[in-house]
This record gives structure tokens, sequence and C-alpha cells, in this order.
């Protein structure tokens, strides 16, 4: 039986009645048209491409345009998976049926046709067979033009292409009473496989630097081993491999999410984590289901001007139940002599803890600092600021005034760029220019205890730990403890404002 055949259209007596519009453009050395009510527009190469976890070679990526997450399909690797990968001179062709908006990659524009009944001819599937998304042909100039009919709704049914008519069908109540109520949600944004991640805060129980793992007989492709976290037994998940990617390539850098996952405590192996990511529920792109496997594990994409976007995970969504048990149950149930039982009398209040650096290392409560960001971008210097001001920055229209610890209490300059945290007071911004960020943890409140009375001397003779009336023990990467200053920011704020 032959897979597909070429079907003629009758011909009609009326030909001019039933005239048809195509838009066509050109791929390589063949031409290609859809119907012209289905194409949007045609838009140049954007400057910034995400990529896509579990992605098939034909996804090249997904970019924003004008509110809406859009998958680019290059339909070269479609039909060949070995064909060129996208060039910055492509156009982008953006096709919209049924709500469901896709981008074809495309070498060039072509045409409007206007195609008679008999010019077109119409591709015939033979049942059970892999339907392609050709669906015909048409041909002009009396034979010597050939050119092919792409089948829209195949095309936008492509399996890990997008559907996000129903999501959006769904969800639009949802997302409205959110945008009415303005929920502001939290998450740590993070590096791997490529792309830029984040999980939301209230999953993620600490962040740690990447211990000696040992073996696990439950190792696999996405388990790289077992570590100790808190008496534990925490299985490593490599979260490159879980999304599609390469496994991870050991480097300095490299940090473990520790994150609850339903009931379970896993370790999720990240190439660098890099921010706080504040933003609101309205903000929420939809995504492409990009896999039929862990599809549940993406929330959607926060994008804004100027940014990266960011995929946003649905941690209850990243393993099915039975994933879960194998590594969480099995790993506990394999190694029960590493537990440990909580020490008698431990307080069971814990917090979130962020570490930096100016000069010594210091900590903050991490919902005290609203985002951490680079010490760069539009930064403008007006005249008679203080020594200590190093400039206004405007971050998405909101104007913020950089403070550097350093010289605020006497210190030497430091060395390199440094992080600035962004902390929010009812007068407006400001940003905290530090050394560097060393970790975010979470620490029992049994480990925070009151300062020694020698640092709660003068500011000036004691500088930055002058401002602290508590210790905290925040865990090392070696198993020790380091006991840290951590900031009465409340106190910081009053230096500023009575120096200002």
């Amino acid at each position: 039986m032959e897979a597909l055949r070429v079907v003629s259209a009758p011909p009609q007596a009326d030909a001019g009645a039933a005239i048809e519009l195509f838009g066509s453009f050109l791929l390589g050395g063949d031409e290609f048209a859809l119907p012209a009510l289905c194409i949007r527009e045609v838009v140049n190469f954007p400057e910034r491409m995400t990529s896509l976890p579990l992605a098939p070679p034909y996804l090249e990526g997904m970019f924003t345009l004008r509110g809406s997450v859009i998958p680019v399909v290059n339909l070269g690797r479609l039909f060949d998976p070995a064909a060129p990968a996208a060039e910055a001179l492509n156009k982008i062709a953006i096709i919209d049926y049924q709500d469901a908006q896709v981008g074809l990659l495309v070498h060039a524009t072509g045409e409007i046709l206007r195609v008679r009944p008999e010019q077109r001819s119409r591709l015939r599937y033979a049942e059970g067979s892999a339907q392609g998304v050709v669906a015909g042909t048409i041909l002009l100039e009396e034979g010597r033009r050939l050119v092919q009919v792409l089948d829209i709704e195949r095309l936008v049914r492509i399996e890990n292409v997008p559907q996000v008519q129903s999501m959006r069908a769904s969800g639009a109540e949802t997302r409205r009473q959110l945008r009415v109520v303005g929920e502001r949600r939290h998450a740590i944004s993070f590096r791997a496989a490529g792309a830029r991640f984040a999980m939301e805060m209230k999953a993620i129980q600490e962040i740690v630097r990447v211990p000696e793992l040992s073996e696990s007989i439950l190792a696999s492709t996405l388990c790289r081993g077992r570590m100790q976290f808190r008496g534990m037994q925490v299985p490593v998940v490599d979260f490159a491999a879980l999304a599609g990617g390469q496994p991870a390539l050991a480097d300095a850098g490299q940090r473990i999410l520790v994150a609850h996952i339903g009931e379970a405590t896993l370790g999720f192996l990240v190439d660098e984590v890099e921010s706080i990511l504040h933003f609101s529920s309205d903000e929420v792109l939809a995504i492409p289901l990009l896999s039929k496997e862990r599809s549940a594990m993406f929330a959607g994409c926060v994008a804004r001007a100027g940014e990266e976007d960011v995929i946003l995970l649905d941690h209850d969504g990243i393993f099915s139940r039975s994933e879960i048990g194998e590594m969480d149950l099995g790993h506990r149930q394999l190694y029960p002599a590493q537990a440990r039982p909580a020490a008698a009398g431990q307080r069971a209040g814990r917090k979130v803890y962020l570490s930096f650096r100016v000069g010594e290392l210091f900590a903050l409560e991490l919902k005290q600092v609203r985002e951490i960001i680079d010490h760069a971008g539009d930064i403008s210097h007006p005249p008679g600021m203080p020594d200590y001001l190093c400039g206004v920055l405007n971050l998405r229209q909101q104007l913020i005034s950089l403070v550097d610890l350093r010289r605020l209490y006497g210190m030497a300059a430091g060395e390199g760029a440094g992080k600035v945290l962004v902390i929010e007071r009812e007068e407006g911004r400001y940003g905290l220019l530090v050394d560097a960020v060393a970790d975010i943890v979470t620490v029992d409140d049994g480990k925070r205890f009151a300062a020694p009375s020698l640092m709660k001397t003068s500011a000036i003779a004691q500088g930055l730990s002058a401002e602290s009336n508590e210790v905290v023990e925040l865990p090392q990467a070696d198993g020790s403890t380091h006991s840290t200053c951590l900031l009465d920011l409340e106190r910081v704020m009053k230096r500023i404002l009575h120096v200002a």
C-alpha cells in the first residue's frame, strides 16, 4: 500500500469564485506556502533566542514577541535533522492558527499567490502511515514552478510544539484574578544546560557548595549519587541531564539546590546560582509543552525587556511519583545507618540567610533582600553626591541609590565589579555594593546567638561588624561551620540616612 498519493483538485465551473490566497517563502532551494490568513507577520531573527530544554533538533528555541512566547521551528531540520542551524540573517514567519502561535524559520519571504483550484494538488496519506506536514502542491507557470503547501493544522500540532490554546482558555480567569490580587512570588534563578531557570523559594531549603558525592546503587543518568544533608542521605539530580542537555562537568561555580518535592528532599546539581527573581503571577507567560514525559515541570516563562528570559519551574511536577519514591525513599531505606536524630531541645524554627563578603563574611535574612544584580547597567552620577554613593541605577524604570559599603565604613577599595543587594524601604530602593555573594542557606534558629559585647562598640572603631547584634553559624562545604555576623539592616540604613 502506498504511504501517500497525489490527488488533483476537481475542476469547478466557476474557478474564480474559489481562488485561494497563499503566502510563499523560501527555504534553501525549495519554495513553500501557507494560507495567507494564517500568516500573522514576518519578523527578523531576534537578538535573543532562549534554548528549550528537552527540545527536539528542529525546535531552535523561543523568543518573546509582544507578550507571547513564540517557539521557533526550523523547517529544514524537520525534514532533515542534519540541516543547518539558524543564522542571524534568517527570517521568522509567525503563524497563528486557533490561538496557537508558532514561528517558522525561513531564508526569505516570497509573494502572495492567487491560486485557482486546478493549480492545487493534495497529498493523501495512507491509513496508519506517518502523516507529514506537507499537505500538497501548487503548480505555477505551466508546471515549471512547484510550491509545497504546508498543513497548518499538522504544523502547530507536531509533538513537542506548544499547545497553548487550552492553557490560555483554562487559565484566563485565573490570570485575571491574579492580576487583580497582584500576587508577588519569589524564586532563585540558576543556569543549567545552557539555559536560565528559576525555582520558587518556597521549594528550596538550602543552597550548598558541591561536596564529595557518595556512590549510590540507584545512580542513573539523572542521579549522580548521594550526599549527607542534616542526617539524611539525599539523592543528587543532575539538572542538565534532567533538562535534556549533556551531564554537567565539574566546575567551581556549581551549586546544589536542596529542595522539597512533595514529601521528599532532593538535591539539584546546577552550573551556577544567579540571583533572587521577584515577579508577579501575571508576568508568567505560557511556554511550549516541550516534552510529553515532563511537560508538568514547566510553569511558564518570565520575560522582561532587556533581560534574558527565565524558564520558571513547577517543582511539584518535575518528577513522577514513581521517580520520587525511587530516589528519595529508596535512598533512605538503603542507607538508614547514616540518619541522625535531632538534638534534644533543638529549636524547631528555621530561617534562610544570604551570606556575602565585604572583606569579611556577613549575612542577612534572605527575605530582607529584594534581588541580587550585577554592578553594571544604566548608572548615572549626579553631581554633589556623598562619596559613599557610587551612582544611581535605573533598574526597570526604578531608580536605585547605590551605596558602597566599603566607603561608608572607611574601608579600602575592593577589587572587581562586585554585586548589588537591592533592598526596599518606604523612602525608596537602595543597592548595597558588596564584594561577592557567597551562599544561600537555611539554618536552624538554634544556630543563631547574641553577638559578643566587643562587637557592640562604635561603628567607627569596628566598621561594618559593629552593625550586628547577633551571629549565625553557617554551614561550610567541608562540613564545618563559620560564625558569621548577622547584619542589623535597620542600623545600616540609619547610618546611610544619617551620613546623607
